[in-house]
């Protein structure tokens, strides 16, 4: 193949820093969003995420011509589809974003094009994509398929991401990559895409195990998270400090324990298991139960608060932290600020002072919340009553002994020990 054309649907934490870099590697990328005020300020070369090193790539993408903004769908040789993939109600997971980015492609296709899917998706996602395209464009085969009557053939593979915020500009070129072609000619064409930026090894598979890989993935690190969520509560019962036992136990040769906090937040690690749990509730018992661990960590910081308070009816509550881990401006599935949301609610007659230095307002979630208020750290911590830390962001880590002296706190970081 030669150079392809590149629409990249979805303009998101991954689909934007990813969309850069292959447009600084040589690819003609357009960049697909239903936001129209993101499109205008990504094609000024204005941000719209928290991400070193974005803002100076992005510019150079846009000045250079290889990348571009648009709110309506184009043709390309390659799409890649990077839409948010929530889980409803049932933990079942939501393929609304995916089925409607396929509705907008179908009428593009003209035949060769491949689709790639980078969605965190449940087993067998890949396939459902490529049964809606078919549905939506009979005239068109998907490679593999019986195809008497000679149609265009279109190909589709699925290219998980596995990037830390924070370090995306870099972990997109040197991570490993797994390939997830649903034939061998889609993996071989996916293989050129990726290999057009990515010095990791790119791993080809079958489309469903790429799909099941990612899920593991998380799944393993939230199951290591669960066991050191359920020994910090075990240690609280008992009196000991929960980061003093872990840091000794990780002294032994083969044991990396992580660390505890106030849950499990994030689009990955929060959502991801839950795809496996739905696609096999009898086998996924350790998995649920490590899902069950985390999501029940913050009613323990609520309680934590609720007993520093107990004698004070009008508390104000400083919590410090909104985003799911350090230094980033991602709300997506965090703890913290369901934990603060909750904490409002509980406190209806106090106040809590909502502190997160990576955004510039409240979320909408707490449109309507009178006693929330949007405030800076050294001012939430000297007014508070108590204080509780939920993110060990970077600026909470200067914070004297002096300015918690006489203040309830509730540390889920051991950030100040």
């Amino acid at each position: 193949m030669s150079t392809p054309t590149v629409a990249f649907v979805g303009l998101g934490y991954i689909g934007l820093p990813t969309a850069v870099i292959m447009a600084n590697h040589g690819l003609k990328v357009t960049g697909v969003d239903i936001n129209s005020t993101n499109v205008e300020r990504i094609n000024r070369g204005e941000v719209t995420i928290v991400e070193p090193g974005l803002e100076e790539q992005l510019q150079q993408a846009i000045n250079s011509g290889n990348l571009k903004a648009t709110t309506e769908m184009v043709h390309a040789d390659v799409y890649v589809i990077a839409v948010p993939t929530p889980f409803k109600e049932n933990y079942e997971g939501d393929l609304s974003f995916i089925m409607s980015a396929a509705e907008n492609i179908a009428p593009q296709l003209q035949g060769d094009e491949l689709i790639i899917l980078e969605s965190t998706s449940p087993p067998q996602t890949t396939q459902k994509l490529a049964a809606k395209i078919q549905e939506l464009r009979p005239d068109l085969i998907a490679d593999g398929q019986e195809n008497p009557e000679g149609k265009p053939v279109i190909y589709f593979a699925y290219c998980p991401e596995r990037i830390l915020p924070g370090k995306a500009m870099e972990e997109l070129i040197t991570n490993s990559r797994i390939i997830g072609g649903q034939t061998p000619k889609a993996t071989e064409i996916a293989t050129q895409v990726y290999g057009a930026f990515c010095t990791g090894e790119l791993a080809a598979t079958d489309d469903v195990t790429a799909e099941m890989a990612k899920l593991t993935e998380n799944s393993f690190r939230d199951v290591n998270i669960a066991f050191a969520n359920e020994l910090s509560l075990i240690s609280d019962k008992l009196g000991i400090d929960v980061w003093e036992l872990i840091n000794l136990a990780n002294k032994h040769p083969r044991v990396n324990i992580l660390q505890p906090g106030p849950g499990v937040g994030g689009h990955c690690i929060a959502v991801d298991p839950w795809f496996i749990v739905s696609a096999d509730r009898e086998n996924s018992n350790l998995i649920r139960t490590a899902r069950e661990v985390n999501d029940g960590k913050p009613e323990w910081v609520i309680n934590k608060v609720k007993d520093a308070v107990a004698s004070n009816p009008e508390p104000v509550v400083a919590a410090l932290g909104l985003a799911f881990k350090p230094n980033i401006d991602d709300l997506r599935e965090s703890p913290a600020l369901d934990i603060t949301l909750r904490l409002a609610n509980e406190f209806s007659h106090g106040a809590v002072l909502a502190v997160e230095p990576n955004v510039s307002t409240l979320p909408k979630k707490f449109e309507g919340v009178g006693n929330v208020e949007f405030a800076q750290y050294e001012d939430a911590i000297e007014r508070a009553d108590v204080v509780v830390l939920l993110v060990d962001h970077d600026e909470f880590k200067s914070v004297p002994a002096t300015a918690l002296a006489g203040k309830h706190v509730v540390d889920t970081k051991g950030l100040w020990r």
